[in-house]
């Protein structure tokens, strides 16, 4: 969330959506395995295979090669999927419908969780599974968690930041209005100002999600119900439609995932750019950035101040189909070790999930921007704990894009979308 990760995440997807309060999910009826499944070589070591999105920032290799070398009767493969958070979904599915034993360990998007522990496909971390969370900020675990059980062990988490040309801005907005009036430094640079990610795909969900939030609306109402056809949630959809119309948003960017914005940022293209932590390592190092010496970061804004961004991130799980899941049990407390979250931030620009390490003087040393992130993640709004979240993210994506396209107006698009999310959650 990344998008999504971003790894690239949605961020990343990783690991993409800021919608409001979580909403109760049920069982979606489908479930394909069974007790016997989840219990199954609990007891059993022996190699495994880890399951993730592609490996922009080179973390994984290295972190898989170390525990081999540790390890050698119990070695991790890597299979590494694409950087498209909806392919990694579908293939995550498709494997564990066909009730993969190559499968072991998965790198699930924070959304994912309820649904893939709702089907059954997901080993509860409980008894001989059980891993140790006290060190774990609670909104991670909250991700992991489906029904009041642990299904997974928090990763990496994500939050929305800001990033801009401190050489063309001395101080970040901290408003979406400041920031648009900035835009004419863009324009006089001859610069494009403002992207996000606005392709229809999961980080349109994200995206439109903190333009909703950020304005004071919602996606979901306290009780659950949708609730996006209403003034305020108009407001923020609205803000980005009048950007786009207004050439503050360049074309373009109806095209961005999370990698176009970053490499157009990258290139001396853009005066801000929402993205995730990720992008942070990649614009210092990257031979051919250009801005590595004249970026800033910034919490995203809002109506009034600091924006809601989407908690994003990912959790690693132990498929119900392995065959040595007391190898994937070592291998998951392995990914939330102190020594591994370190890693994941200084190598991969990645949101640790241990809370300690974000005021670690050494770590914020080398990592200015983690006090930051914390304020992103700590302000952060969660997308939806349900079973049918394919279905509701469709509903955002669909009518967000045919706003910003210019095929529905602002009112016709919530309209839509609230009648597409009451069809989606009373499945």
């Amino acid at each position: 969330m990344k998008t999504t990760r971003s790894r690239v995440r949605f961020a990343s997807v990783a690991g993409v959506a800021v919608i409001g309060l979580v909403l109760t999910g049920c069982s979606s009826g489908s479930s394909g395995a069974g007790s016997d499944d989840a219990e199954s070589g609990q007891d059993s070591r022996g190699p495994i295979t880890y399951v993730q999105g592609k490996d922009n920032s080179n973390v994984v290799r290295p972190l898989i090669a170390k525990w081999n070398k540790a390890h050698p009767d119990e070695k991790v493969t890597f299979k590494e999927q694409s950087d498209q958070a909806d392919q990694q979904h579908d293939d995550l599915v498709q494997h564990f419908q066909a009730k993969d034993e190559n499968y072991d360990v998965v790198d699930v998007d924070v959304v994912w969780t309820a649904e893939f522990a709702a089907k059954s496909w997901l080993t509860p971390l409980t008894g001989d599974m059980e891993i140790d969370t006290s060190k774990l900020l609670p909104s991670t675990v909250k991700t992991a968690t489906y029904n009041d059980t642990l299904y997974a062990a928090p990763q990496t988490s994500d939050g929305a930041l800001l990033y801009y040309r401190k050489d063309l801005v001395k101080t970040p907005p901290t408003t979406w209005d400041e920031m648009m009036d900035d835009c004419k430094i863009a324009k006089d640079a001859g610069i494009g100002c403002y992207a996000g990610q606005f392709a229809k795909y999961e980080g349109l969900t994200v995206n439109a999600s903190e333009a909703i939030n950020g304005s004071g609306g919602s996606v979901l109402s306290s009780d659950g119900a949708p609730d996006v056809d209403t003034d305020k949630a108009k407001a923020g959809l609205q803000n980005l439609v009048d950007a786009f119309e207004d050439g503050n948003i360049p074309a373009e960017a109806i095209t961005y995932q999370e990698e176009q914005g970053r490499t157009a940022f990258e290139a001396g293209k853009l005066l801000f750019l929402r993205n995730w932590p990720y992008v942070y390592s990649l614009a210092k190092t990257d031979g051919s950035s250009k801005v590595k010496d004249t970026f800033g970061i910034a919490p995203i804004p809002g109506a009034d101040g600091v924006g809601a961004s989407t908690l994003g991130g990912h959790n690693a799980a132990i498929s119900v189909y392995s065959k040595h899941k007391a190898t994937a049990h070592d291998f998951l407390e392995f990914l939330t070790s102190d020594e591994t979250q370190k890693f994941f931030a200084t190598q991969g620009s990645l949101a640790p999930v241990v809370g300690d390490l974000y005021t670690d003087p050494e770590l914020t040393k080398q990592l200015p921007y983690l006090p930051t992130l914390l304020k992103s993640i700590e302000s952060a709004e969660p997308r939806p704990v349900t079973p049918f979240y394919p279905a509701v993210t469709k509903a955002i994506q669909d009518n967000t894009y045919a706003a910003l396209k210019g095929s529905k107006s602002v009112d016709e698009a919530m309209k839509d979308m609230q009648d597409a999310l009451k069809s989606a959650t009373s499945s």
